[in-house]
């Protein structure tokens, strides 16, 4: 079931069928491709309600900046899209939902490319099973006039062929299915194989922060009152976080181990322990140390006021580089990251990275390595290039309002 977009369309839904749209738009953003965003909740929720109103005619990109964003009715779309960049990352995730295992028979809401407006669409419901004929009804009640059975015939025809047509969709759909599934099972197999094959442990090498002297502990009884206490600790940057968790999954759901330390902590005996996985870039001394001799790697100004991703082929170039000033003051730039898998010369191990110039970047960089779609992007340009061992990959995202967006892949080197 799909009901026409057209203004007021949707208004016709019982309240059953707005209930059971407003479940499924919950459930879907209570999953992990949307519960660790502000951002994409409030403008999803903001659309469907919308529409189950009936107000679909609103929903136009300069009023959605206005009503979600806080942006001046005057705003200039051409130079902030940030609703054209959260649409587009609502469409990718929900599209990610929907592919994961188990929401096959959920109902699905969608955001169709160029529009800003939800469409819903009711799963299959199983086929009526025959109906007894109630007793006491008549046999004339019973029987069709010669004119009904006329008419009745071609309906049928119609649906002989309706079915007909239907199972070669399935089975066709069934045959892309697969071979979308084969294709992201080697994607992951293409960058990952090396690190889950490998029979010795995973190392994560994060960056982590020594600076803080002193820690809040809260009273057990009275929750509301804290104790400054002095302590040592060792500090990591949250959005570090995401990569390291979404990587974690990966190597646990193979089984294999891993474990996490500070670069601080990190010496070269670590290192040649197994593979490791260098997060965070100008704040992890051995992500700059891995990726200075490779074409691509980071550098910044004398002042440390702007930051860039280098070409070594291009070393004058500017065109990945971050603007430390601009962006503590707006939150809207775009970030750049490094991701890499090499075999490192000195420990003779293997090594990724995922750093980005800044935390967003990061976050990028993480999404990149656990996507299947990104990953079969850079298994085709692997095989372009001669399927060689070594990869390095430029990555950049457009931050909006602190949150990065999707990863574009800007050049790729194979070695």
């Amino acid at each position: 079931m799909l009901v026409d977009s057209v203004p007021g369309g949707y208004a016709v839904l019982s309240e059953k069928e707005k209930s059971a749209i407003h479940e499924q738009m919950e459930r879907l953003l209570a999953n992990s491709h949307f519960s660790h965003s502000r951002r994409f909740p409030s403008f999803l929720r903001y659309v469907v309600d919308q529409t189950l109103s009936g107000q679909e005619e609103t929903l136009k990109e300069r009023t959605l900046g206005v009503e979600i964003f806080g942006r001046r009715a005057d705003y200039d779309t051409s130079s902030d899209p940030i609703v054209r960049v959260t649409a587009a990352e609502i469409r990718k995730r929900i599209a990610q939902y929907y592919q994961d295992p188990g929401h096959e028979q959920e109902l699905r809401i969608s955001l169709p490319a160029g529009s800003y407006i939800p469409q819903f669409h009711w799963p299959p419901q199983p086929k009526d099973e025959a109906v007894t004929p109630i007793a006491g009804t008549t046999e004339s009640a019973s029987h069709e006039s010669h004119a009904e059975v006329e008419q009745t015939r071609p309906r049928r025809h119609f649906w002989r062929v309706f079915a007909a047509i239907s199972l070669v969709v399935v089975g066709l759909s069934g045959g892309a299915f697969w071979l979308w599934q084969s294709a992201h099972h080697s994607a992951f197999d293409f960058f990952w194989g090396p690190v889950l094959n490998s029979s010795d442990p995973v190392l994560f090498c994060i960056a982590d922060q020594k600076q803080y002297s002193s820690i809040a502990l809260r009273d057990a009884s009275d929750q509301s009152r804290q104790m400054i206490l002095p302590d040592n600790l060792t500090a990591v940057i949250i959005d570090d976080l995401n990569p390291i968790v979404k990587v974690a999954g990966i190597l646990q759901a193979k089984g294999r181990k891993y474990s996490l330390r500070g670069e601080s902590a990190t010496n070269l005996l670590d290192l040649r322990g197994g593979p490791t996985i260098f997060v965070g870039a100008f704040d992890n001394a051995w992500t700059l140390r891995l990726t200075k001799p490779l074409r691509y790697h980071f550098a910044n100004n004398p002042e440390m006021t702007q930051f860039r991703v280098v070409d070594s082929n291009a070393p004058a170039s500017n065109r990945w580089m971050v603007d430390r000033p601009q962006q503590m003051a707006t939150n809207n730039y775009r970030d750049y990251a490094i991701i890499a898998r090499f075999i490192d010369s000195t420990t003779g191990n293997l090594a990724v990275v995922a750093a980005g110039i800044g935390r967003g970047g990061t976050i990028a960089a993480g999404e990149f390595l656990t996507d299947p779609g990104n990953l079969a992007e850079l298994m085709r340009a692997s095989k372009a290039a001669g399927n060689r061992k070594n990869v390095e990959v430029v990555l950049s995202t457009q931050i909006i309002g602190g949150e990065p967006g999707s990863p574009k892949m800007e050049a790729a080197y194979f070695w």
